[in-house]
């Protein structure tokens, strides 16, 4: 059974922001970009621990899932998937 998908604020704003700077280029390619997230955050909710663990973390909660250039980071919790971030794989997460 998946299980229930929360997003944090935090995670939806960083995907609107993204969504917004490839729209400046191209609506369709971040319409595009938008549905992938989507699809991985379901697969999330289907095999949570599919996902590869934060190597800035090292806690097996705390998951990630690569999308092109983009990190999609997920927090396994009873009972459900937490969005947490969406974020530019350059970038370092702080502690």
């Amino acid at each position: 059974m998946a299980l229930k998908i929360v997003w944090s604020p935090r995670a939806a704003g960083n995907l609107e922001e993204i969504c917004d700077f490839i729209g400046r280029d191209s609506e369709r390619y971040a319409a595009v970009f938008a549905q992938r997230v989507i699809a991985v955050t379901e697969s999330a909710a289907d095999f949570p621990e599919l996902g590869r663990m934060v190597p800035e973390y090292q806690d097996p909660a705390i998951r990630e899932r690569i999308l092109g250039n983009y990190r999609v980071v997920y927090r396994v919790l009873p009972g459900a998937v937490e969005i947490v971030l969406v974020t530019h794989g350059s970038r370092l997460l702080r502690s």
